[in-house]
């Protein structure tokens, strides 16, 4: 799966996307914990809250190891950007899961039922068995419509962990710079286009192209003399 095949499955009806954008990291390329402890937008409750819940661990290392790797399984590093681990998104599913308590149960238990799927299949833990026998399993509850009915909660497990990984990675300027998004951005206004003119007969006098149209004095406050001319 590539990350663009991630994001059609997302949104494609079939996985609940409610979650998707709902919260998630700040444009800067750092470590989400690094984000939330600078405290851009925070009231100071939140704050308190914040220092109080990173000073908290929730994942184990075995845990961790897992989280890692589902997370560029997900969205793997590519010839256009990082991987969902190289953009913070771990950290970030680590925040998540002590913000939002109700996660923690399906996210742990989906992390146990993965584990246990891998030793019957493999006779070894997941984050021991290699890549492709990874794939493998991963392919069997990664596609909801197509998934076999015993895999149903697998695919309930992956799909919370696909919504907090695309949420964690898409909303980084790493994330923003895979999908093109620039935000919003002021815009320099030159005046009606001259095939617009042109159709209803129209131009622009000399005096309105010098003081009104030029993009050079865009940037400059407006004065006007004491008849209310624009000067």
């Amino acid at each position: 799966m590539d990350r663009r095949e991630n994001l059609k499955v997302l949104l494609s009806g079939t996985v609940a996307t409610g979650f998707l954008l709902s919260t998630g990291c700040g444009p800067e390329e750092t470590k989400i914990s690094e984000q939330i402890l600078n405290g851009y937008g925070r009231t100071p409750e939140e704050l308190i809250h914040d220092q109080k819940i990173m000073g908290e661990t929730f994942f184990n290392d075995h845990e961790k190891k897992m989280v890692n790797i589902l997370a560029d399984i997900i969205i793997p590093k590519d010839e256009k950007s990082g991987s969902a681990t190289d953009a913070g998104v771990p950290d970030f599913i680590e925040f998540m899961m002590k913000d939002y308590p109700n996660f923690q149960i399906p996210m742990r238990g989906g992390l146990m039922w993965l584990d246990n799927l891998s030793r019957r299949t493999f006779d070894k833990a997941f984050s021991e068995i290699s890549a492709e026998h990874q794939i493998q399993l991963i392919d069997q509850i990664a596609y909801p419509d197509t998934a076999p009915p015993d895999m149903v909660y697998g695919v309930k497990f992956f799909n919370l962990m696909r919504n907090l990984t695309c949420t964690g990675f898409f909303t980084t300027k790493m994330g923003f710079d895979d999908l093109g998004y620039v935000g919003n951005r002021p815009n320099q206004w030159d005046g009606v286009p001259p095939e617009v003119l042109d159709k209803f007969n129209l131009s622009y006098d000399q005096k309105t192209l010098d003081v009104c149209l030029k993009i050079a004095d865009q940037q400059k406050i407006a004065q006007w003399d004491d008849e209310g001319n624009l000067i």
